[in-house]
């Protein structure tokens, strides 16, 4: 059974950083894209930024200059490096992956608190 488990979230005061890391366990076989979705309270689900498996990456415009992502293939590890975090990049950071057949998965989500 695959699984993809978040680690990182926390609270930190605004202009802080924080590292995200997402492992992906339960197959022998890479992951397509991956990528990280938030979801702030009353708001939907949005993409925050993905990364393919041949290093193609896609941001959000807000957090553009700010996140970076990036992917270990031989740990089968995505990670979302937040610099500069702001009060309203609070949310709930979800971990995705895709197949090249079109399996989703997501990972159960991690709390992102920014404070003033």
């Amino acid at each position: 059974q695959v699984q993809l488990v978040e680690s990182g979230g926390g609270l930190v005061q605004a202009g802080g950083s924080l590292r995200l890391s997402c492992e992906v366990s339960g197959t022998m076989f890479r992951l397509n894209s991956m990528g990280w979705y938030r979801q702030a309270p009353g708001k939907q689900r949005d993409l925050v930024a993905v990364i393919t498996s041949s290093g193609r990456i896609n941001y959000a415009d807000s957090v553009k200059g700010r996140f970076t992502i990036s992917r270990d293939n031989a740990k089968n590890t995505v990670y979302l490096q937040m610099n500069s975090l702001k009060i309203e990049d609070t949310a709930v950071y979800y971990c995705h992956g895709d197949t090249s057949w079109g399996q989703n998965y997501w990972g159960q989500g991690t709390q992102v608190t920014v404070s003033s």
